[in-house]
């Protein structure tokens, strides 16, 4: 490897001032639509396989169905939302749930240490609702932008086609908000036994909206009923010596015995605010809501009881967006869920086409009636309209109508100073990946070390001292056992100057604000008990942490 260095440019061959951040409405605010340099790099990295996902690739699906319980913890769900599929207890929505891993290609083994995708259309009585999360609750990177030089890295090399530890690393010590992510998916947690016994989660932060037009930052989880199972690295092994689709096989042999898998869903709460008194802000999705402050709230369960009768026409057709959202349910300023929300149905129209939605595993519940017409693959027109001459609104002679209104909208008030901004606190890319260091049982924590050592015996030397005076940064243990393990020389590593441009761990980095605005109250249900999560099971079991 080279240290040559050229000027970053666009593909129209503009030098890039900025690669870290979207352009936004001040440092908490909403991204802009004029944001040429992402869109045109999201758009092309959507496009960079046919027809297999970009990412996503190896996965499986089920039928079920999502049954509300009518209550967010102890109060009526009609409190925080007017979303029917939220509020109306009993109701059995159609779901259908799609599981994959992220990095590997679509044979690709089930045992790989990698996130687990737990993507779910809900077919609600006010149109498609997809939820695409992943098992753990946090993400690499806080930054939209930054996605496709994330899968960059983590895919194989362009010219050797092997997953090099180096590139992960690589990427990874120059961002240190990995940092909390690195530490869960190299530990055990970053291979579930199987999908029945893997967490699902929103990751990002959505608002809920209440019949007032009042809102409250959400995020949402659902824990499975039958307990968290993970696999250390010589268990996968074993495993996939003799099986690569051990958890697909897993899910669909317990569906045919009716032996079917459910999950809680739970939301956690908080006022919508930048919350100054926390140490990170709520909407970086490389942070977690800490449970003792925002419990997680009962709302629903989810029960998948049905296989598909065609993997190719359900499963591998299936497509979600973050973008799918019904009323009482809306979008925060999470900078990764609003690129997200652009990526993903752009995704699916290259991939399957502009009339994916005509699919029967992506058509909503009710009937559509839109005046969008034509494109590849059409094959009914859903117009639904008096006059089908007539395909624009308004129109005097019949045609389609808009839909009065459920409640008044969220009028969010939105100040700042347009341009590229990086969250200014920072200090929690340290703290909460050395807790979560420090709550892992022994065992876990060994297994962690090995994986990392490991690794880092394969990268370059400048690598490696900067992994490990990260990890020495989260907890001093982490970073002498990972230096220890590797053969890595620690107070060569310690010695090495904060990253450039980036604040030492745990101060703050210094930058404009423009912002006066008061800080909102806490919780808005602090107090209410949690339901206990369950866990258990053959092998190794989860703890709830």
């Amino acid at each position: 490897m080279t240290e040559q260095h050229r000027t970053l440019t666009t593909r129209q061959g503009h030098p890039v001032t900025d690669n870290q951040s979207l352009r936004s409405v001040g440092e908490r605010g909403p991204a802009t639509l004029e944001n040429y340099p992402f869109i045109e790099k999201i758009t092309h990295f959507d496009r960079e396989r046919i027809p297999e996902r970009v990412v996503h690739a190896r996965g499986t699906g089920a039928h079920g169905y999502f049954e509300a319980y009518g209550k967010i913890g102890k109060e009526p769900a009609s409190k925080y939302t007017r979303a029917k599929v939220l509020t109306q207890a009993g109701v059995k929505t159609p779901v259908f749930v799609r599981f994959s891993t992220v990095i590997g290609g679509k044979e690709s083994p089930e045992t790989a240490r990698d996130p687990r995708g737990f993507a779910i259309k809900f077919k609600t009585v006010d149109g498609n609702w997809d939820l695409v999360g992943n098992n753990l609750k946090i993400f690499f990177i806080r930054d939209a932008i930054k996605f496709p030089d994330m899968i960059h890295a983590f895919k194989p090399d362009p010219v050797s086609n092997r997953q090099e530890p180096w590139r992960f690393y690589d990427f990874v010590s120059l961002h240190p908000e990995a940092l909390h992510m690195v530490t869960w998916v190299k530990s055990p947690w970053g291979i579930p036994a199987d999908y029945r016994h893997m967490e699902g989660s929103s990751v990002n932060t959505y608002k809920l909206v209440d019949g007032r037009g009042q809102a409250l930052l959400c995020k949402f989880s659902f824990e499975p009923k039958l307990g968290i199972k993970n696999l250390t690295s010589k268990q996968a092994a074993e495993i996939q010596a003799r099986d690569v689709g051990h958890a697909t096989h897993d899910l669909y042999d317990a569906i045919e015995r009716r032996d079917y898998p459910e999950w809680e869903m739970c939301v956690q709460l908080m006022a919508d605010g930048d919350h100054p008194e926390l140490d990170f802000d709520p909407l970086d999705d490389t942070k977690r809501w800490p449970e003792d402050k925002f419990p997680l709230l009962p709302v629903g369960r989810l029960v998948l009881d049905k296989n598909p009768a065609n993997v190719f026409a359900e499963t591998e057709q299936s497509a979600f967006g973050t973008g799918v959202l019904v009323d009482g349910i809306d979008f925060s300023d999470d900078k990764m869920l609003q690129g997200r929300t652009l990526s993903y149905s752009d995704t699916q129209r290259y991939r399957v086409g502009p009339n994916y939605l005509q699919l029967p595993v992506n058509a909503p519940a009710q009937a559509p009636a839109t005046n969008q017409r034509d494109g590849q693959m059409a094959y009914f027109v859903d117009d639904g309209g008096e006059n089908p001459h007539v395909n624009y609104e308004p129109s005097n002679i019949g045609g389609l109508r808009e839909s009065p209104r459920s409640g008044p909208d969220y009028h969010q008030y939105v100040e700042g100073h347009l341009g590229r901004y990086q969250t200014t606190r920072t200090s929690d890319d340290y703290k909460q990946a050395g807790e979560r260091y420090r709550t892992f049982e022994a065992w876990e924590r060994d297994d962690l070390i090995d994986n990392l050592a490991t690794d880092l015996k394969q990268c370059p030397e400048q690598i490696q001292l900067r992994m490990v005076w990260h990890f020495w940064h989260c907890d001093p243990d982490y970073g002498a056992r990972v230096a220890q393990g590797a053969g890595i020389d620690l107070e060569k590593a310690k010695a090495l100057p904060p990253l450039e441009g980036k604040p030492a761990p745990g101060q703050n980095r210094q930058g404009p604000t423009y912002s006066d605005g008061e800080p909102e109250s806490d919780t808005p249900e602090a107090g209410v008990a949690a339901r206990p999560r369950k866990s258990g099971g053959s092998g190794r079991d989860m703890r709830h942490r």
